[in-house]
């Protein structure tokens, strides 16, 4: 009879682990770790799930119901590991006409559908687009979205008691030298502890937590949202729950990839992508508000804190609804100088001061450096990082373009002994370089007999072989021949497929 377990090698006084297993679960330094980022990042959540609940125009308990149940649900079936997912200002902005303009019950419909159209995108391979988010969008994305989270912590410090400031000051401060001491208890968890009881004890009245809204007493309950099933329900809802599932995937895998940046490591964007869906479902059927990765707190969790393992995000979560139900009083007194603090060192810790330093900035193609500044200036403006990610995309792609579109060259070499002209054609071929490859050759003044060798180029579109085909037009009209050598097999297909099909312009 075998058996699952043996006994350790002599002389190692442990027990060889559990097949299964993975190793940081025997690891009592991981463990701290993890409890105590997800302890940090649930603090941090629960102000902004009821900020986010006022955007959309919902009780609090809607927000913060919505990043328990993201943060548990994406722990199990999520594609990254350590990224916390909760209820987002982003995904709030786009849900929350649905609510103000056909009520309750629509919204959560909305959110469901929006979880459905992710699960259909992830299967579908929408993470596979991701590849075509160049560097300088990325950094132009991780500058955005450290400038929001500090704008965010703005209104906190504006019409505030004096008070506000000095503690906010020493949070920052503790923030920076604490981790110099010990790295054993995070430094934000230790900063708002000691400004909560200096707050409380010295009886100084600041903003709290509690000011922000009412914190649920009770376990949130399921249900089917309160809406007729009919078609017209269903094209009210869609166009917002589309946009819905647009905006939390694109915000959700840009988060995933900087996480794979900061940990060196891969995660599966696809599972991910799917995983959105279903947390957006279950969230919806609690009778949350939805959402998706949330870059602030999953930096506290991975960069702050040091959090590697899905343990943080559902200890996140799981601590979001232990703190306003069982401890939601002792909640209702943090300051929100202590988690103002916190959040202000994240932006400045999340942006990246290398792109932006002189050195780097001489050195940077201007188009590259465009790209990134026009990235970070339509999420600011706009609030919206999806937007943000797509424009500078198509931003980075237009550049790529006209780039690469002045790299064709042509050079001509006369054969006189062959009465004839060899004109040697190098780089890429296509929509913007094709364009000016017709008035690269002499049509009056070659000889009869013309060969183009396309040896050191590429063909990649019909407007390359409709270049190509107006060249042996023009050729023609002087009663010249044209010979096209050098194709390599992906340009000869495309080229014998198109070849004399084309309509002329």
């Amino acid at each position: 009879m075998s058996s699952t377990w043996s006994p350790a090698p002599a002389g190692t006084g442990r027990r060889p682990a559990r097949p299964g297993l993975p190793a940081w679960v025997r690891d009592p330094k991981v463990w701290r770790t993890e409890v105590l980022a997800g302890l940090v990042v649930g603090l941090a959540l629960i102000p902004e799930a009821i900020s986010f609940s006022v955007i959309a125009g919902v009780d609090p308990a809607v927000g913060l119901f919505a990043s328990f149940l993201m943060a548990v649900t994406i722990s199990v079936v999520g594609g990254r590991r350590a990224m916390v997912s909760a209820a987002t200002g982003a995904v709030a902005l786009v849900i929350a006409p649905l609510n103000r303009e056909h009520g309750f019950g629509y919204l959560i419909a909305g959110v469901i559908l929006a979880g459905v159209f992710q699960i259909v995108l992830g299967l579908l391979g929408v993470a596979r687009l991701m590849r075509f988010v160049p560097r300088s969008v990325m950094v132009g994305f991780v500058n955005s979205l450290a400038i929001l989270v500090f704008l965010a912590q703005v209104p906190e410090l504006h019409d505030v008691p004096w008070a506000v400031y000095p503690l906010m000051l020493s949070g920052l401060a503790m923030l920076v030298f604490f981790p110099r001491l010990t790295t054993v208890v995070p430094a934000p968890l230790v900063t708002v502890v000691i400004l909560t009881v200096i707050t409380v004890a010295a009886g100084i009245a600041v903003p709290t937590v509690g000011d922000r809204g009412e914190l649920p007493s009770a376990l949130p309950v399921p249900g089917l949202p309160d809406v007729p099933l009919t078609l017209d329900t269903l094209t009210t809802v869609a166009p917002y729950s589309f946009a819905m599932a647009l905006v939390g995937l694109m915000e959700s895998l840009m988060t995933a990839k900087l996480v794979d940046d900061i940990t060196d490591t891969r995660s599966s964007k696809t599972r991910e992508s799917v995983g959105q869906g279903i947390a957006n479902i279950v969230t919806g059927l609690f009778g949350g508000m939805g959402g998706c990765a949330v870059i602030g707190q999953t930096m506290i969790n991975v960069k702050v804190s040091g959090a590697r393992t899905r343990l943080s995000t559902f200890l996140a979560g799981v601590f979001v609804l232990v703190l306003c139900v069982a401890a939601g009083p002792v909640v209702s007194e943090i300051p929100m100088a202590a988690l103002v603090a916190v959040m202000v060192m994240v932006s400045i810790t999340a942006f990246d001061w290398h792109s932006v330093a002189p050195r780097t900035l001489r050195r940077m193609p201007p188009g590259e450096t465009m790209v990134m500044v026009i990235t970070v200036v339509c999420v600011v403006v706009t609030h919206n990082l999806a937007v943000g990610v797509v424009v500078g995309s198509i931003t980075a792609m237009v550049v790529f373009a006209r780039r690469v579109a002045h790299l064709v060259d042509v050079t001509a070499a006369v054969r006189p002994e062959d009465g004839q002209v060899v004109y040697r054609v190098a780089g890429e071929l296509f929509f913007a370089s094709s364009n000016e490859l017709v008035t690269q050759f002499d049509y009056q003044g070659d000889p009869e007999d013309v060969v183009i060798d396309l040896s050191a180029a590429h063909i990649w579109d019909a407007s390359s072989v409709a270049a190509l085909d107006a060249v042996e037009t023009k050729y023609a009209r002087h009663g010249k021949r044209v010979t096209v050598v050098g194709l390599n097999e992906p340009s000869a297909r495309i080229h014998e497929r198109l070849a004399g099909r084309l309509p002329s312009p």
